[in-house]
């Protein structure tokens, strides 16, 4: 079999922990000796061993002169778990195959250069795009310092998301809302805004009775971000009785009172200065560990959140029905030319349920 075909079965691996290992990298691994599978792993969640220590216990003795199969370079320094590429040379394999280096600049090369000073042969580049495009997140945040952001939205066919009067429960079907979990469990933060917690009052949680296709036990669930620049939130929103952490974004200068408020019920207030805006908090989130964030928001904040050019991909859910003019758009952006328009790359298509789900992003982005 070829590494192709091997590199195939490890990215299977990795994708066990497709909602579970945020902030870390999803990582899988496949060990063959004489074109038998002899071990196999996946890293399941920050602080347990990493893919190539599973596989390698089951390979056993077997492991020794035999081919590793990596979805991500091994790394090599110690966090909360030794060096993978100590423990590949420990183990004494004979080649070592890797999608990709690991993006963290600081970082890359190192544990290939850790196997091949042991006299392991080593090859890089095998599906490497199927590789990266599953650590979309992580690669983003090491290389620029901002997490992968998608923004989920939800409308009729006519670009609509609710009437005027504020009424839009509920467009589309329980399908396309179910679909949603998905991409809310792959998600390390959901930024809100407070005109949805005040209209809504959402929770904004995974609801893993609501999916059935979680790889590996239950999702990590998301952290619960806030847009809310002059603290107007309810201290009785359920989006503040979230399990996690929960960050209310504000402008520099709020009433203390409102902040100390929040923090009595376990909310961190992150104040930010106009410069710093939308952009500001996502780093700050990357630099706490945020990999993927979804945006699901209002058509104001959804607007900033696109002309501002901070949005990877669009999650479009599109009910059959019309709503008519007079209903509130899907984003606030008010364009006056042709040339205005922001054109968008369709990567996906497919019905849920009855209603029809984009996936989607702009010209000239990754």
């Amino acid at each position: 079999m070829s590494d192709h075909v091997w590199m195939a079965r490890a990215l299977q691996q990795a994708r066990h922990g497709l909602y579970t290992t945020h902030p870390n990298p999803r990582v899988g691994c496949v060990i063959v000796r004489d074109g038998q599978l002899v071990g196999e792993g996946f890293h399941p969640s920050a602080g347990q061993p990493h893919a190539e220590v599973f596989a390698l216990r089951q390979a056993g003795a077997l492991a020794k002169g035999a081919t590793a199969y990596v979805t991500l370079e091994p790394c090599a320094h110690f966090g909360r778990t030794p060096p993978c590429a100590n423990a590949l040379v420990e183990a004494g394999v004979g080649r070592v195959v890797m999608a990709g280096l690991d993006s963290n600049p600081l970082v890359s090369g190192q544990g290939r250069a850790i196997l091949e000073a042991a006299g392991i042969r080593t090859t890089v580049g095998v599906l490497e795009n199927e590789a990266a495009a599953l650590n979309q997140g992580f690669l983003r945040r090491m290389q620029g310092g901002l997490p992968w952001v998608r923004l989920k939205t939800a409308g009729s066919l006519d670009g609509r998301t609710g009437m005027a009067s504020g009424e839009s429960k509920w467009i589309t079907g329980p399908d396309a809302r179910r679909d949603v979990q998905h991409w809310r469990a792959m998600s390390s933060a959901i930024i809100t805004g407070i005109g949805t917690v005040l209209a809504d009052d959402p929770g904004l949680n995974v609801r893993p009775q609501d999916w059935t296709d979680w790889h590996y036990g239950e999702p990590v669930q998301p952290w619960r971000v806030i847009v809310d620049r002059q603290l107007r939130i309810p201290l009785t929103a359920k989006v503040l009785k979230a399990d996690t952490k929960v960050i209310v974004a504000a402008s520099s200068g709020v009433e203390q009172a409102k902040v100390e408020a929040l923090t009595a019920l376990g909310a961190e207030v992150w104040q930010l200065s106009e410069e710093e805006g939308l952009r500001g908090l996502l780093q700050r989130l990357a630099a706490q560990g945020a990999n993927e964030v979804l945006v699901e928001a209002g058509a104001t904040l959804a607007g900033a959140f696109v002309s501002e050019r901070l949005v990877d991909e669009l999650v479009i859910y599109l009910a059959p029905t019309l709503l008519g003019n007079l209903a509130r758009p899907l984003f606030v952006l008010p364009f006056w030319r042709m040339e205005d328009q922001l054109p968008l790359q369709i990567r996906d298509v497919r019905q849920v349920g009855k209603d029809i789900r984009l996936l989607a992003g702009f010209d000239g982005a990754a």
